[in-house]
């Protein structure tokens, strides 16, 4: 059957029961997967990728739901990542075997569902928006939770399903279906947002910069340190090492180190392969090189 990935992003990256509590919920659903939990605490979100059927995917998410309604109460939320909900965004992703247009239908699917059981207001965004304004993920969160009574009082903000005002826990979500994508965070040696702000300017598509990037610039303050926060929504054509080079060379400008990167969440090898051929100045490297593709064959 067709296999979806579905990656929900919940606003809690610091109660490590409270995750973990959710992830049971999601583990114990019959059909899926749970491939990783990737949790934030400056970001204070967690991030869960799950594979299964559409109506699996359904049930995990409703059991994500439920768990996290228990345990996250969104108006004591504060964090470094912009979020309209508890749980804030549920993506769906077509994988082997699946179509886009399965990943739509799960989506819409999943979003009533979500409504009628919780009461939430629901938006539909990227590939199963019904609306061009609802398309970008960005437009949608603009104004955050605590804008969102506001803007659902606007005719144009109505939500696509659920009542027009925010859940007191659970705030509104935004339920979609888009390609693979990378989350990928570059930390710089700064305190300085504005470093970190001019070089996701540089960096993201909208402004001019490489294809298929997407960037905002976040301040880690428990760190003391700045963040250039992105996700690659084609790794053909903006790889891994493109976005680091980038980055490091602009960071460069203003005196500033690269402190690390991370993924968020899980990466297909090949951009990995490509990334070490590359730093590594290996021509002609490939996943064909690498032991376990073989052992895994």
């Amino acid at each position: 059957m067709p296999v979806l990935e579905c990656v929900p992003n919940i606003s809690e990256g610091r109660d490590l029961a409270a995750i973990r509590r959710i992830a049971d919920a999601v583990a114990a659903t019959p059909g899926v997967r749970l491939l990783d939990v990737h949790s934030d605490a400056t970001h204070h979100r967690s991030v869960f990728t799950i594979i299964g059927t559409a109506a699996a995917l359904r049930a995990a998410v409703l059991a994500l739901f439920e768990a996290t309604l228990a345990v996250v109460d969104l108006a004591a939320h504060h964090g470094a990542h912009p979020r309209i909900g508890a749980v804030d965004v549920v993506p769906f992703v077509p994988l082997a075997g699946a179509t886009m247009a399965e990943a739509i239908a799960a989506a819409r699917e999943t979003a009533a569902g979500v409504a009628e059981r919780f009461g939430v207001p629901v938006f539909l965004y990227e590939r199963a928006a019904t609306r061009p304004e609802r398309h970008a993920l960005q437009d949608v969160r603009r104004g955050q939770f605590e804008g969102l009574h506001a803007k659902l009082r606007r005719p144009e903000w109505q939500p696509d399903y659920g009542p027009p005002v925010p859940h007191p826990r659970l705030g509104a979500v935004a339920i979609g279906a888009r390609d693979f994508l990378v989350a990928y965070n570059i930390n710089l040696a700064t305190a300085r947002l504005d470093v970190a702000t001019r070089i996701a300017r540089v960096v993201r598509e909208s402004s001019g910069g490489l294809p298929c990037v997407k960037a905002m610039g976040l301040a880690l303050p428990d760190r003391g340190i700045v963040q250039v926060s992105m996700n690659l929504t084609d790794i053909e054509q903006t790889s891994l090492a493109t976005v680091f080079e980038v980055v490091s060379r602009e960071a460069a400008r203003d005196d500033v180190d690269v402190v690390e990167s991370e993924v968020v969440g899980l990466v297909p090898g090949r951009a990995l392969v490509e990334a070490a051929a590359r730093h590594l100045r290996l021509p002609r490297f490939g996943a064909d090189r690498v032991l376990d593709t073989h052992l895994g064959s």
